[in-house]
């Protein structure tokens, strides 16, 4: 019985082991509470012109977006629920910049204007003037990426980035505060953590469920290794609750 449990797991496992990229393993975030973050690098802003963080946040927390502006999948719905939640911010929440942050080089100013534009539709809103929307080289995005922990990778199978739903509070100093996940932040939530971040408070790591952006491909046919990994983890927590029925049964019959 337990050699047959084991084969079945390892033939449930065997797909992840044979896929060469695995998005969760290459989207992910690292533990760095209090991180410094590198603020004074080169970036353009909408309109293409060069702008650092440290000039955006102007001595003011900072909420961080990593995104792609050009996004396949649902970059735009993570910033348009960052959008909501400002927007429900309780009266008199002191100010803050946020930043939705490209990652990938090959984007410019035309992509991240029109990254905005559409935000500005889907929420119905008119975005705060503290709103930014940069892209920049590859080196000036890693060494913010990295300091915050946040990778996320390419894969040229099906050419699309890999990268987690999520976004960043930073303090004034630019230390990592804490991160938010999913696409609904609750703004009593953030509220709390602006206020946290603004006080040069560093916010405990809370374990949760990255939402990870790389979706089916139609044109492969492939489903999303999201839905993948999903779809194996089912099968593998079936199996240990049948492992399991079957055992406690045999064991109460021996009794």
């Amino acid at each position: 019985m337990i050699r047959l449990f084991a084969f079945i797991l390892l033939a449930i496992a065997a797909p992840a082991a044979a896929q060469q990229f695995d998005p969760f393993h290459e989207a992910r975030i690292d533990k760095r509470p209090g991180a410094a973050i590198p603020l004074n690098g080169t970036f353009l802003d909408r309109d293409g012109k060069p702008v650092t963080l440290k000039q955006l946040a102007d001595g003011k927390p900072m909420v961080l977006v990593p995104v792609l502006h050009e996004c396949p999948n649902f970059c735009s719905v993570t910033l348009a629920g960052v959008t909501k939640a400002i927007a429900a911010l309780p009266p008199g929440t002191a100010p803050f910049a946020t930043v939705a942050f490209g990652i990938d080089p090959k984007e410019g100013p035309a992509q991240a204007r029109d990254d905005l534009a559409r935000v500005a539709a889907q929420t119905g809103r008119k975005l705060p003037p503290s709103t930014y929307a940069l892209t920049g080289p590859a080196p000036a995005i890693h060494q913010v990426t990295d300091a915050l922990g946040y990778h996320y990778a390419w894969d040229a199978r099906i050419g699309q980035y890999a990268h987690a739903a999520a976004f960043a509070v930073i303090t004034p100093g630019g230390k990592l505060s804490r991160w938010f996940y999913g696409l609904s932040p609750d703004p009593g939530e953030l509220a709390q953590a602006l206020q946290a971040a603004r006080e040069d408070h560093v916010g405990s790591w809370t374990q949760q469920l990255l939402l990870i952006c790389f979706h089916y491909d139609p044109e492969t046919g492939r489903y999303t290794a999201s839905i993948m990994k999903i779809l194996r983890l089912a099968g593998i927590a079936t199996v240990l609750g049948i492992g399991l029925i079957i055992h406690f049964a045999r064991k109460r019959r021996a009794a």
